[in-house]
């Protein structure tokens, strides 16, 4: 479906990727993975003919429709949700834009001729179904019927985004190109964009840091790293494991012919002078001219050094809150929240967005004043928090990093500074680098270098994942699961909470539930219909949609 030839993409002397040649298949679907800056993103760019690539060609059938996740919500602002979504199918929608006006200007002139060119070509293209499949899709996002007749402006960002997937999927494309669709989508999004995207006829390609998402979506992987972009068959998992083991064999191969060399080298020198072996040392010696070891590339894949330690133990219960309630301009987010922790748990709170997770971390660490109930801590506990607004911990200072870090640790060296700064994949010529121009995921990192040199002994998490890579997200698992302390912390992210949890909080609309035990025994109490309750809201406007459709009136022939 799309052939790619010799592509290649430079940012001046930097190369992303070069030599690329690749066919993207209907019926294949694509995870996309890398570094962060090793090219992902450029390449969907250039695929969906946004930006231009240094060299090579792309084909697609002429026909083809190309469904592109993008940013760019301010200009449907005043747009009804709804039809924010239905114009992702932009032909159709013009069409039945045309046709609504033909019919209010009929009183003064009636083009019946056209107006049934419009109707066949609505028919033809499932047109009268087009609003049931934008709210089915917009139900899947976790936007309920209510609002969907308002205008995109009363959403916020990150609901907003969810409009704008809704609007590329509901756009009747052939290839779907998705970067980072999962970011702002919470757990019950996630898995509802993963059967849509699982029953899709076409070419998926998609960008993502979700482990699971990739390992439960993509049938090939498509590698972006050592200046080359690679494609491997299976899922994530496959793919890992494909990979490393393509490095050993080749690491083998080039310390083989390593010790080849060696063993010549040694032979040509203790006999290049003796007369009796000359003629093999220079025998010997040609054989070496021959031999080419090719180089290993370096990977773009950088794993961060993350350490959390307590600095010393907490008191056994560590926090006890009760009653605990918030509200926004009227609206109840949180209400009579009751919730204990002992030392040592790891305790993972889920639900879907705007049930008050955040508020509620920012109400226990004292950001923010609840409405009702109190909280208490327990002895010695000794908090470190990371906001899922992270970012703006940082904005206003003009501290370097390597000053910003060491006002958490005085006493040590700047030695010891730099080198946790280094842990953490900042360079030598970094550490002067403002903290205010931190990218999202460079801002993410040196937060855990403090939360590393503080030692608190309960670490409090708001979607700690947020802006990391793949290896940082594994990284960060590890440190944490290594992590000696008591961890609460929110994530929409399964495969970082499997690792973790060892205790499930879920806040729904109805109220708490707290389940003792890992993420996948909540899931195998709670059964797969839990969370998948949007079904039956898609199985009402299924009904709903095949209803309209036998009403339809018949073409005139």
């Amino acid at each position: 479906m799309i052939s790619v030839s010799n592509l290649a993409k430079n940012y001046g002397a930097q190369t992303l990727f070069e030599q690329v040649s690749l066919q993207f298949h209907a019926g294949a679907r694509y995870g996309v993975v890398g570094a962060n800056g090793s090219g992902k993103s450029s390449l969907l760019r250039i695929l969906s003919g946004d930006e231009e690539a240094s060299a090579g060609t792309i084909s697609l059938p002429r026909k083809v429709r190309v469904g592109v996740l993008r940013q760019d919500h301010f200009q449907y602002d005043d747009v009804p949700i709804l039809d924010v979504v239905m114009m992702g199918h932009e032909a159709l929608w013009a069409v039945m834009q045309e046709k609504e006006r033909l019919l209010v200007d009929a009183g003064e002139s009636f083009d019946a001729e056209r107006f049934g060119k419009l109707e066949e070509f609505i028919q033809d293209n499932d047109g009268y179904a087009l609003e049931a499949r934008a709210a089915e899709i917009l139900e899947g996002l976790n936007i309920p019927v209510a609002s969907h007749r308002q205008p995109l402006s009363t959403l916020s960002g990150g609901f907003k985004l969810r409009v704008l997937l809704g609007q590329t999927l509901a756009s009747g494309p052939d290839v779907l190109l998705l970067d980072e669709p999962t970011n702002h989508l919470d757990i019950l999004s996630i898995r509802w964009l993963e059967k849509f995207l699982c029953g899709f006829k076409g070419c998926v390609l998609v960008v993502s840091h979700d482990h699971r998402f990739l390992n439960n979506v993509c049938t090939h992987i498509v590698d972006v790293d050592y200046e080359r972009v690679t494609t491997y068959r299976g899922n994530y998992e496959a793919f890992a494991s494909a990979k490393s083991g393509d490095r050993e064999r080749k690491e083998s191969e080039i310390a083989k012919r390593e010790k080849e060399i060696s063993h010549h080298k040694q032979f040509v020198e203790r006999f290049k002078a003796k007369p009796t072996k000359a003629r093999q040392a220079k025998s010997k010696a040609k054989v070496l001219d021959r031999i080419v070891i090719e180089e290993l590339p370096p990977s773009s894949r950088r794993f961060p050094k993350f350490s959390f330690g307590a600095r010393r133990p907490s008191g056994r219960q560590v926090l006890e809150a009760g009653g605990i309630a918030k509200s926004f301009d009227g609206k109840q987010v949180l209400d009579d929240v009751a919730l204990r922790v002992m030392r040592g748990d790891r305790l993972a709170i889920l639900g879907p967005n705007g049930v008050g997770k955040s508020t509620l971390l920012k109400i226990l660490v004292g950001q923010l004043e609840a409405d009702a109930g109190s909280f208490e801590w327990g002895y010695e506990t000794h908090r470190g928090y990371f906001a899922q607004d992270h970012r703006e911990l940082l904005a206003g200072s003009r501290d370097s990093l390597q000053a910003w870090l060491w006002d958490f640790c005085p006493g040590e060296s700047i030695g010891f500074v730099r080198g946790r700064l280094a842990e953490v994949l900042f360079k030598k010529d970094e550490v002067d680098k403002r903290v205010s121009n931190l990218s999202g995921g460079e801002a993410a990192r040196l937060i855990f270098a403090r939360l590393g040199v503080e030692r608190g002994n309960v670490l409090v998490l708001d979607e700690p994942t947020n802006h990391l890579d793949l290896e940082g997200i594994e990284s960060l698992a590890a440190a944490l699961a290594n992590y000696d302390g008591t961890l609460i912390f929110v994530s929409h992210d399964r495969w970082f909470v499997s690792r973790l949890a060892s205790r499930v909080l879920e806040i729904t609309p109805d109220g708490i539930q707290d389940f003792p035990g890992t993420y996948e025994e909540y899931l195998e109490r709670c059964g797969d219909d839990h969370l998948d309750a949007e079904a039956v809201v898609r199985e009402a406007l299924r009904v709903k949609r095949e209803e309209r459709a036998s009403r339809r009136p018949k073409p005139s022939r």
